[in-house]
């Protein structure tokens, strides 16, 4: 008999993923500024536009998330070989918890200016934000445990970009705790979390990435 012909097994490359999720984080950011509803007395123009202050902050907060979010899933991806079935249904959820961000920020706008219901509105919309970073945890573990990661990375770097992951799980998750009963205070410790989130991860581009 002759001998079987091996069926190389299907790898799935991760290029729609990234273009998908990157069209619904571009979608997300643009309809943030749909919230921001110009004032209809432009005989007090300027009065009204600077009634607004709760929509820009929240707008600010939230793209510069959105943002934040979007970068660091580039820094997840690009370490990707390929993905599999589960690693498209946890990306789903993620970009499903994406899209739902303008709505909570619209929530947050709001009760501010009405400064009523503040609390919840904080709890909502840090409980939108932690759960988006609970997501991204339970991704970069399938990737790990299944792996789909470049082996390039390195053990030291895939520990790092983890420890970055876990760190949002726990601030995020103090803002909410905090906004529950000081909800300013919630919402200053979530935006505290935007430049620390930025800062480059040791070991992201590989185990030689450290300058000479």
């Amino acid at each position: 008999m002759p001998p079987k012909r091996e069926i190389p097994r299907l790898t799935r490359g991760s290029g729609r993923l990234l273009t998908f999720s990157d069209g619904v984080f571009a979608i997300a950011v643009t309809l943030l500024v749909l919230e921001i509803q110009p004032p209809h007395d432009f005989e007090h123009l300027v009065q009204g536009l600077r009634a607004l202050w709760p929509s820009y902050l929240s707008y600010t907060l939230s793209f510069l998330l959105i943002g934040q979010v979007w970068v660091n899933h580039h820094v997840m991806f690009d370490r990707v070989r390929h993905v599999d079935r589960g690693v498209l249904f946890l990306n789903t959820l993620l970009l499903m918890v994406i899209a739902f961000l303008p709505f909570s920020t619209s929530l947050l706008a709001d009760a501010l200016r009405a400064e009523q219901g503040l609390r919840a509105a904080v709890v909502v919309y840090g409980g939108t934000l932690w759960t988006a970073a609970a997501l991204f945890n339970v991704i970069w573990a399938h990737l790990r445990r299944a792996g789909l990661l470049d082996p390039g990375l390195g053990p030291s770097g895939a520990r790092a970009i983890g420890r970055r992951f876990l760190l949002a799980l726990v601030w995020i998750g103090s803002g909410v705790l905090v906004g529950a009963f000081v909800p300013i205070a919630g919402v200053v410790i979530i935006a505290g979390f935007l430049p620390a989130y930025y800062l480059p991860i040791r070991g992201e581009y590989g185990e030689d990435d450290r300058a000479p």
